[in-house]
């Protein structure tokens, strides 16, 4: 009998330790469906990594964003302040019919005021620096304007803004020949019926960018 029992409890242990090759064992798996549960303190780091994230990038981006402004602003600072960016067009174009000219011109003196930056852009009357251009001059109706400006790239803006408008530049040691202009009066008809929702700008909204009403010139 005892025999018996040892001989049955040696094939039971057989059989326990015993693993088929077909049918492997697997290790322990939680459902797909399950993912694991984070600690308290797992989660409260990933929202504190994920909030200075958030800060960091939003502080870059105001701060490219200032540097961009800057930069717009005073393109054509230190080593191109001698060469001057112009648009030109006739002044029945540029004063009396671009709705929009007159708006961005205060616009941007604003903003210069507001940033305490020195004013670099002037509206030019009939300039003299035209005589320099013949390609130009032969395309243009008279008397014209010239828009005047040391930053280059905010001229580009404004021939594409403009549009009906010629552009060069010009090279001077000299800020009152770049902004020389030649004595002419201006004389606009006033239209017989203004059909537009907004009123027409005041004759004269031009004169604060003349060289001659501004400090530097």
């Amino acid at each position: 009998m005892l025999a018996s029992t040892t001989v049955s409890l040696g094939l039971l242990g057989s059989q326990l330790l015993y693993f088929p090759s077909h049918n492997p064992t697997k290790p322990f798996l939680l459902p797909l469906n399950k993912p694991l549960l984070k600690s308290p303190n797992s989660i409260t780091s990933s929202s504190f990594l994920k909030s200075r994230t958030s800060v960091r990038t939003a502080v870059a981006a105001v701060d490219s964003s200032d540097a961009a402004v800057k930069r717009g602003l005073q393109a054509g600072g230190e080593g191109g302040s001698n060469s001057y960016h112009f648009v030109v067009a006739n002044a029945k174009f540029m004063l009396d019919e671009e709705e929009h000219f007159q708006e961005l011109m205060s616009e941007r003196l604003r903003l210069y005021g507001e940033r305490n930056m020195e004013q670099d852009f002037w509206l030019v009357i009939e300039p003299k620096f035209l005589d320099k251009f013949p390609n130009i001059t032969k395309r243009l109706k008279r008397p014209a304007v010239a828009l005047v400006s040391t930053n280059g790239p905010w001229i580009t803006f404004m021939k594409l803004r403009l549009d009906r408008v010629l552009q060069d530049s010009f090279e001077t040691d000299n800020l009152e020949e770049a902004l020389a202009s030649s004595p002419i009066d201006i004389e606009f008809e006033k239209p017989e019926k203004w059909t537009a929702p907004y009123a027409k700008y005041e004759y004269g909204w031009w004169e604060p960018f003349l060289p001659s009403k501004t400090s530097n010139v």
